[in-house]
Protein backbone atom coordinates (compact mmCIF):
# COMPACT_ATOMS: atom_id res chain seq x y z
CA UNK A 1 0.00 0.00 0.00
CA UNK A 2 1.75 3.67 -1.06
CA UNK A 3 2.28 5.79 1.78
CA UNK A 4 1.16 9.11 -0.12
CA UNK A 5 -1.56 10.37 -2.13
CA UNK A 6 -1.40 13.57 -3.98
CA UNK A 7 -3.60 16.64 -3.64
CA UNK A 8 -4.54 15.50 -7.65
CA UNK A 9 -5.40 12.12 -6.60
CA UNK A 10 -7.25 12.15 -3.43
CA UNK A 11 -9.23 14.73 -5.39
CA UNK A 12 -9.97 11.99 -7.83
CA UNK A 13 -10.90 9.51 -5.22
CA UNK A 14 -13.32 11.81 -3.65
CA UNK A 15 -15.32 11.78 -6.81
CA UNK A 16 -15.10 7.88 -6.76
CA UNK A 17 -17.53 5.56 -5.79
CA UNK A 18 -15.53 4.31 -2.68
CA UNK A 19 -14.19 7.62 -1.41
CA UNK A 20 -11.75 7.67 1.41
CA UNK A 21 -12.39 9.36 4.99
CA UNK A 22 -10.58 11.98 5.21
CA UNK A 23 -9.27 13.49 8.70
CA UNK A 24 -7.52 16.38 9.51
CA UNK A 25 -4.73 16.14 12.09
CA UNK A 26 -2.85 19.23 12.53
CA UNK A 27 -1.08 19.89 15.43
CA UNK A 28 2.31 21.01 16.61
CA UNK A 29 3.91 21.68 20.36
CA UNK A 30 3.11 25.10 19.61
CA UNK A 31 -0.39 24.24 19.35
CA UNK A 32 -1.70 20.87 20.05
CA UNK A 33 -5.15 21.83 18.96
CA UNK A 34 -6.02 23.21 15.93
CA UNK A 35 -9.86 22.96 15.87
CA UNK A 36 -10.24 26.30 15.02
CA UNK A 37 -7.97 26.10 12.22
CA UNK A 38 -10.31 23.37 10.87
CA UNK A 39 -13.41 25.57 11.57
CA UNK A 40 -11.75 28.05 9.25
CA UNK A 41 -11.47 26.02 6.38
CA UNK A 42 -10.43 21.96 5.52
CA UNK A 43 -10.72 19.70 3.19
CA UNK A 44 -14.99 19.19 1.83
CA UNK A 45 -15.89 16.85 4.38
CA UNK A 46 -12.69 16.15 6.75
CA UNK A 47 -13.34 15.16 10.43
CA UNK A 48 -11.30 16.75 12.71
CA UNK A 49 -8.59 14.64 15.22
CA UNK A 50 -7.44 15.98 18.46
CA UNK A 51 -3.63 14.20 18.12
CA UNK A 52 -3.30 14.63 22.21
CA UNK A 53 -6.56 12.87 23.02
CA UNK A 54 -7.58 10.50 20.58
CA UNK A 55 -4.17 9.16 19.11
CA UNK A 56 -2.63 9.39 22.54
CA UNK A 57 -2.74 7.82 26.06
CA UNK A 58 -1.38 10.99 27.93
CA UNK A 59 -1.26 10.08 31.52
CA UNK A 60 2.36 9.09 33.65
CA UNK A 61 5.06 11.02 32.52
CA UNK A 62 6.99 7.71 33.01
CA UNK A 63 5.41 6.53 29.83
CA UNK A 64 5.94 9.51 27.88
CA UNK A 65 3.71 12.11 26.60
CA UNK A 66 2.17 10.47 24.10
CA UNK A 67 2.03 7.16 24.80
CA UNK A 68 0.09 4.99 22.59
CA UNK A 69 -3.73 4.59 23.31
CA UNK A 70 -5.21 1.35 23.46
CA UNK A 71 -6.97 -0.60 20.73
CA UNK A 72 -9.86 0.04 22.69
CA UNK A 73 -9.45 3.78 22.85
CA UNK A 74 -8.18 4.26 19.45
CA UNK A 75 -11.76 1.95 18.18
CA UNK A 76 -13.64 4.49 20.09
CA UNK A 77 -12.20 7.61 18.19
CA UNK A 78 -12.39 5.87 14.70
CA UNK A 79 -15.90 5.24 15.62
CA UNK A 80 -16.34 9.06 16.31
CA UNK A 81 -15.31 9.25 12.63
CA UNK A 82 -17.42 7.55 11.24
CA UNK A 83 -15.33 4.70 10.30
CA UNK A 84 -16.48 1.63 8.99
CA UNK A 85 -15.27 -1.82 8.52
CA UNK A 86 -13.34 -1.38 5.17
CA UNK A 87 -13.35 2.15 4.75
CA UNK A 88 -9.98 3.62 3.40
CA UNK A 89 -8.63 6.77 4.99
CA UNK A 90 -6.27 9.53 3.91
CA UNK A 91 -5.57 11.96 6.63
CA UNK A 92 -3.59 15.44 6.44
CA UNK A 93 -2.03 17.97 8.34
CA UNK A 94 -1.04 21.63 7.75
CA UNK A 95 1.79 20.35 5.34
CA UNK A 96 4.69 18.40 6.27
CA UNK A 97 2.97 15.45 7.80
CA UNK A 98 4.12 15.05 11.26
CA UNK A 99 0.32 14.70 12.74
CA UNK A 100 -0.78 13.14 10.32
CA UNK A 101 1.69 10.34 10.18
CA UNK A 102 1.03 10.14 13.43
CA UNK A 103 -2.11 8.98 12.73
CA UNK A 104 -1.03 7.10 9.64
CA UNK A 105 0.87 5.12 11.80
CA UNK A 106 -2.12 4.21 14.36
CA UNK A 107 -4.74 3.46 11.63
CA UNK A 108 -1.65 0.84 9.81
CA UNK A 109 -0.94 -0.31 13.04
CA UNK A 110 -5.07 -1.21 13.77
CA UNK A 111 -5.05 -2.63 10.01
CA UNK A 112 -6.37 0.40 8.38
CA UNK A 113 -5.90 0.92 4.39
CA UNK A 114 -4.34 4.30 4.86
CA UNK A 115 -2.45 6.87 3.35
CA UNK A 116 -0.95 10.56 3.77
CA UNK A 117 -1.54 13.96 1.90
CA UNK A 118 1.42 14.63 0.39
CA UNK A 119 2.15 18.76 1.47
CA UNK A 120 -1.04 18.47 3.69
CA UNK A 121 -3.63 21.40 3.50
CA UNK A 122 -0.88 23.85 1.85
CA UNK A 123 -0.57 21.48 -0.88
CA UNK A 124 -4.26 21.21 -1.47
CA UNK A 125 -4.92 24.85 -1.15
CA UNK A 126 -1.91 25.34 -3.23
CA UNK A 127 -3.78 23.87 -6.04
CA UNK A 128 -7.02 25.28 -6.22
CA UNK A 129 -9.04 22.51 -4.59
CA UNK A 130 -12.10 22.89 -2.95
CA UNK A 131 -12.30 23.52 1.20
CA UNK A 132 -15.18 23.95 3.26
CA UNK A 133 -15.44 26.04 7.26
CA UNK A 134 -16.99 25.03 9.97
CA UNK A 135 -17.01 21.45 12.13
CA UNK A 136 -17.99 18.58 10.75
CA UNK A 137 -19.90 15.83 13.18
CA UNK A 138 -20.38 12.60 10.95
CA UNK A 139 -22.49 10.03 12.22
CA UNK A 140 -20.63 7.12 14.38
CA UNK A 141 -19.41 4.53 12.30
CA UNK A 142 -19.04 0.83 13.85
CA UNK A 143 -15.71 0.32 12.53
CA UNK A 144 -13.93 -3.15 14.75
CA UNK A 145 -9.95 -2.69 14.75
CA UNK A 146 -7.25 -4.84 14.75
CA UNK A 147 -4.12 -4.05 16.51
CA UNK A 148 -0.51 -4.67 15.89
CA UNK A 149 0.38 -4.42 12.45
CA UNK A 150 3.45 -2.37 12.90
CA UNK A 151 6.57 -3.49 15.25
CA UNK A 152 7.06 -1.65 18.50
CA UNK A 153 9.46 -1.76 20.61
CA UNK A 154 10.15 -0.61 24.39
CA UNK A 155 13.05 1.09 26.48
CA UNK A 156 15.05 -1.93 26.75
CA UNK A 157 14.66 -2.91 23.71
CA UNK A 158 15.92 0.60 22.71
CA UNK A 159 18.59 0.27 24.86
CA UNK A 160 19.95 -2.69 23.39
CA UNK A 161 18.74 -2.03 19.61
CA UNK A 162 22.55 -0.66 18.61
CA UNK A 163 24.10 -3.74 19.33
CA UNK A 164 22.48 -5.68 16.84
CA UNK A 165 20.75 -2.98 14.64
CA UNK A 166 20.13 1.12 13.82
CA UNK A 167 18.47 2.75 16.60
CA UNK A 168 17.71 6.78 14.59
CA UNK A 169 16.59 9.49 16.60
CA UNK A 170 14.47 11.86 14.61
CA UNK A 171 14.76 14.91 16.66
CA UNK A 172 16.69 18.24 15.94
CA UNK A 173 20.41 17.67 16.02
CA UNK A 174 20.61 20.08 19.31
CA UNK A 175 17.98 18.34 21.10
CA UNK A 176 20.23 14.69 20.38
CA UNK A 177 23.55 16.27 21.10
CA UNK A 178 22.36 17.39 24.22
CA UNK A 179 22.99 21.42 24.04
CA UNK A 180 19.06 22.54 24.77
CA UNK A 181 16.04 20.59 26.06
CA UNK A 182 12.84 22.54 25.35
CA UNK A 183 10.60 19.40 26.47
CA UNK A 184 11.96 16.79 29.09
CA UNK A 185 13.82 16.77 31.94
CA UNK A 186 16.94 15.45 30.37
CA UNK A 187 19.21 16.31 27.41
CA UNK A 188 21.11 14.19 25.19
CA UNK A 189 19.88 10.87 23.37
CA UNK A 190 20.05 7.18 23.78
CA UNK A 191 23.52 5.82 24.18
CA UNK A 192 24.23 3.78 20.33
CA UNK A 193 21.64 6.19 18.31
CA UNK A 194 22.40 8.15 14.84
CA UNK A 195 20.39 11.49 14.44
CA UNK A 196 18.39 11.54 11.44
CA UNK A 197 15.82 14.77 12.09
CA UNK A 198 12.45 13.87 10.39
CA UNK A 199 12.49 17.55 9.29
CA UNK A 200 15.33 16.51 6.50
CA UNK A 201 12.51 13.58 4.94
CA UNK A 202 10.48 16.39 3.27
CA UNK A 203 11.61 19.37 1.11
CA UNK A 204 10.80 22.88 1.33
CA UNK A 205 7.49 23.16 -0.35
CA UNK A 206 6.29 20.56 2.62
CA UNK A 207 6.43 17.49 0.03
CA UNK A 208 8.04 14.60 1.07
CA UNK A 209 11.30 13.49 -0.63
CA UNK A 210 11.02 11.21 -3.56
CA UNK A 211 11.88 7.30 -2.89
CA UNK A 212 14.96 7.17 -4.56
CA UNK A 213 16.25 10.68 -2.48
CA UNK A 214 15.14 9.21 0.82
CA UNK A 215 16.90 6.06 0.00
CA UNK A 216 20.28 8.24 -0.67
CA UNK A 217 19.73 9.52 2.40
CA UNK A 218 18.96 7.25 4.50
CA UNK A 219 22.03 4.87 3.30
CA UNK A 220 23.97 7.72 4.46
CA UNK A 221 23.06 6.60 7.53
CA UNK A 222 23.80 3.47 7.32
CA UNK A 223 20.59 2.06 6.75
CA UNK A 224 19.96 -1.06 4.05
CA UNK A 225 16.90 -2.44 3.48
CA UNK A 226 17.46 -5.62 5.31
CA UNK A 227 19.07 -3.68 8.21
CA UNK A 228 17.29 -3.79 11.35
CA UNK A 229 15.74 -0.30 12.16
CA UNK A 230 14.05 1.42 15.19
CA UNK A 231 12.98 4.77 15.58
CA UNK A 232 12.04 7.57 18.44
CA UNK A 233 11.95 10.78 18.88
CA UNK A 234 11.05 13.19 21.94
CA UNK A 235 7.24 11.86 22.00
CA UNK A 236 6.39 9.24 19.52
CA UNK A 237 4.93 11.79 17.32
CA UNK A 238 7.13 12.78 14.83
CA UNK A 239 9.08 9.08 14.50
CA UNK A 240 6.19 8.29 12.86
CA UNK A 241 6.89 10.54 10.06
CA UNK A 242 10.40 8.88 10.22
CA UNK A 243 8.72 5.57 9.66
CA UNK A 244 6.64 6.60 6.96
CA UNK A 245 9.86 8.17 5.36
CA UNK A 246 11.80 4.58 5.63
CA UNK A 247 8.92 2.34 4.39
CA UNK A 248 8.80 5.30 1.09
CA UNK A 249 12.08 4.24 0.61
CA UNK A 250 12.06 0.33 1.04
CA UNK A 251 12.84 0.12 4.80
CA UNK A 252 10.54 -1.37 7.71
CA UNK A 253 11.23 0.06 11.13
CA UNK A 254 9.88 -0.10 14.64
CA UNK A 255 8.55 2.34 16.77
CA UNK A 256 9.55 3.45 19.91
CA UNK A 257 6.71 4.96 21.54
CA UNK A 258 7.84 6.20 24.84
CA UNK A 259 10.67 7.98 22.90
CA UNK A 260 13.09 10.53 24.60
CA UNK A 261 10.33 11.58 26.86
CA UNK A 262 9.66 8.23 28.71
CA UNK A 263 13.71 7.41 28.81
CA UNK A 264 14.35 10.85 30.00
CA UNK A 265 11.77 10.56 33.47
CA UNK A 266 13.00 7.04 34.05
CA UNK A 267 16.10 7.79 35.11
CA UNK A 268 18.38 5.82 32.42
CA UNK A 269 21.81 6.19 30.93
CA UNK A 270 21.71 9.42 28.49
CA UNK A 271 24.70 10.23 25.81
CA UNK A 272 25.42 14.24 24.78
CA UNK A 273 27.43 15.14 21.89
CA UNK A 274 27.55 14.09 18.32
Amino acid sequence: MPVLISSAALDAARASSTPPRLLDVRWSLAQPNSLAEHAAGHLPGAVYVDLDTELADIGDPVRGRHPLPSREAFEAAARRWGLEDGDSVAVYDAGHGFGAARAWWLLRHAGVEVRILDGGYAAWVLAGLPVETGEVTPAPGSATLGWGGMPVIEADDAAAWPAHGLLLDARAGERFRGEVEPMDPVAGHIPGAINAPTSENVAASGLFLSGAELEERFAGLGVTADADVAVYCGSGVTAAHQIAALEIAGVRAALYPGSWSEWANQGREVATGA
